[in-house]
């Protein structure tokens, strides 16, 4: 995979992050190696990817600099740490680092897929849905729980569009576009190859004959 910083030189990179953000005396000893863990699930993820700026010549490519990679590192290295230590304060400072430098939240809990994208993902709020492969979302999302705390599921290829929410009961098929502004609660089960659109509670879908894969993600 071709880096803008090396491994050691990103860990120091996040680590000075850090300290400029938590001023405390946590022991961040850890953090190269769940620096060198979220590189791995990047060029897993990258590599799937034809997405501008995220394959280069044959190659994956990561920017420290290119702002929507690095918030899917930071979500990769807080959920990596997660997984080898629960408790550990990378975590949440990964997490929160996210937040502050992209007004993305992506808790370190949500188990978002080996493969997805976002592109300015400005006050986008990912919850903990069941997520699949090549789930890509824009600025201004929402993807969150009903008063039950009934979560959504996804299939595999979904695109939200800017400003669009999914909340509740829903499960959204493979190869489905939520368009800009739309509002699905509690929508139950949708079709594969749809576009949703309007608002709770007229909501509604149509078919489409687009491909998110290919059109979207460039594979």
């Amino acid at each position: 995979m071709q880096l803008s910083l090396s491994r050691n030189d990103l860990a120091q990179y996040v680590r000075k992050q850090f300290e400029n953000t938590f001023p405390d005396a946590t022991d961040l000893g850890d953090l190269p190696k769940f620096v060198d863990l979220a590189l791995g699930r990047v060029e897993h993820c990258f590599s799937r990817l034809r997405l501008k700026g995220f394959f280069n010549a044959g190659k994956p490519r990561f920017s420290h600099r290119h702002s929507d990679q690095y918030a899917i590192f930071l979500y990769y290295l807080a959920n990596s740490t997660f997984r080898e230590k629960p408790g550990h304060p990378i975590a949440e400072k990964a997490y929160t680092l996210n937040k502050a430098l992209h007004a993305l939240d992506a808790y370190y809990e949500v188990q978002l897929p080996d493969v997805f994208a976002v592109q300015h993902p400005v006050g986008t709020v990912l919850g903990r849905a069941s997520y699949s492969d090549y789930f890509i979302c824009y600025h201004n999302c929402t993807v969150g729980a009903n008063l039950d705390n009934d979560y959504p599921s996804f299939g595999c290829g979904v695109v939200m569009y800017g400003g669009s929410r999914v909340i509740g009961k829903t499960s959204v098929g493979d190869n489905s576009f939520v368009s800009t502004g739309a509002i699905v609660i509690d929508g139950g089960k949708l079709e594969p190859d749809s576009v949703l659109y309007g608002a709770y509670p007229n909501a509604g879908r149509s078919r489409t004959e687009r491909n998110v894969i290919r059109d979207i993600f460039g594979v």
